[in-house]
């Protein structure tokens, strides 16, 4: 939140009964002038801020501004009226979070900035639609306590995976980190490399396969008007162990579409083990009943980033759930040296980057957004 003029920590100077002032901290640089006001001045109408400021009761450094308008870290934010009516706060019942269980947070990475874990497959990034017990926000947010909030920004996390998908996600401790993010994932200076088990045996030890795929979140009223939204999708993929019945491969992905890894195996007839949309359901079967597996094959096992403070190049790795390497062993797959298996080494680690190579490729989410990996 924006600090106060020479009298913290109540954050307002009051040389005049009718004025409030604030200066912009670090933590909301960037921060669009609307949604600072609104989470400041919580109990006064949408409406009103932005008949304040057409008014001209809210300045920026003394001068006229939009709620457009993105503010810059020691911008002073002046607002004319009574304090005590602006000021007051909103009676409102939260309800209590969910219970979460603080041995399903597996940290690989923590500063003052973010928090690295390695998600577990079944725990959804956000709340949604269907989505019942806690979830990665729950469960960070838990862990970090009255620490999860800082200057009026909660942990959140950076980018998305899908719910049964493991590995690597990125939390954001503060508000210029969100934003960092958002950029990062945005021009896709992110690199991930995930690991998989699909069916069947591949024509070729490495490929692309490059597959249209229709637009997930189109609505029926556009395919009715304009017919189905078809978007390019490239996958990469390298062969690490095959079986008579399946094959390991290691996989990128050059765009972020939905559920892209899982529909492109699937269209070349090699369905992710594992999948109950876009899978073999005989084959899931079989594989469940012969091998133990009960989730998806898919964990995001490599991470490479520049990170929020320092801009350098962050390598964070989560190696291969134990439950997931007992599934190859027993479908007959040798698991590669190269492939690091919990239990068998360190839980995750972080380093300087470039150590390992990885495609560029776009932001992974999950079943409630736009893009994501599986």
């Amino acid at each position: 939140m924006g600090e106060s003029v020479d009298k913290a920590p109540t954050g307002a100077i009051d040389p005049a009964p009718s004025m409030l002032e604030f200066r912009i901290s670090q933590d909301d640089d960037g921060l669009r002038l609307d949604k600072f006001l609104k989470r400041t001045l919580s109990n006064v109408p949408t409406s009103h801020l932005f008949k304040m400021i057409r008014v001209k009761k809210v300045r920026v450094n003394g001068k006229r501004c939009k709620p457009e308008q993105h503010l810059v870290k020691d911008d002073v934010i002046s607002i004319r009226g009574d304090e005590q009516q602006l000021r007051v706060e909103r009676e409102h019942t939260a309800p209590p979070p969910p219970k979460v269980d603080l041995n399903d947070l597996k940290i690989l990475l923590e500063d003052e900035w973010i928090i690295v874990i390695d998600k577990p497959s079944g725990m959804a990034v956000h709340t949604g639609s269907g989505i019942t017990g806690g979830t990665v926000v729950d469960l960070v947010r838990a862990y970090l306590g009255p620490k999860a909030t800082r200057n009026g920004f909660t942990a959140s996390p950076a980018h998305r995976i899908d719910r049964e998908t493991s590995g690597v996600l990125i939390v954001a401790k503060r508000r210029p980190s969100m934003v960092h993010f958002t950029d990062v994932f945005t021009n896709h200076t992110a690199k991930k490399q995930y690991l998989v088990l699909v069916k069947g045996k591949l024509p070729k030890p490495s490929g692309l396969i490059d597959v249209p795929l229709a637009e997930h979140q189109q609505t029926a009223e556009s395919r009715a008007r304009r017919g189905v939204n078809m978007q390019e999708a490239r996958t990469r993929y390298q062969l690490l162990a095959q079986s008579g019945q399946v094959a390991f491969v290691s996989c990128t992905i050059e765009t972020g579409r939905t559920h892209q890894i899982r529909r492109h195996f699937a269209a070349i007839g090699h369905p992710v083990v594992g999948d109950s949309k876009h899978g073999d359901f005989p084959f899931n079967r079989d594989a469940k009943a012969r091998w133990g597996l009960d989730r998806l094959f898919l964990h995001s096992t490599k991470l490479e980033f520049p990170h929020p403070e320092t801009k350098e190049r962050t390598l964070v790795a989560a190696p291969l759930p134990q439950a997931l390497a007992e599934v190859l062993k027993r479908a007959g797959v040798v698991i590669p040296a190269s492939v690091d298996v919990a239990g068998a080494s360190a839980v995750g680690h972080a380093a300087k980057a470039p150590r390992v190579p990885v495609e560029p490729e776009h932001d992974a989410d999950d079943d409630d957004s736009d893009e994501t990996e599986g």
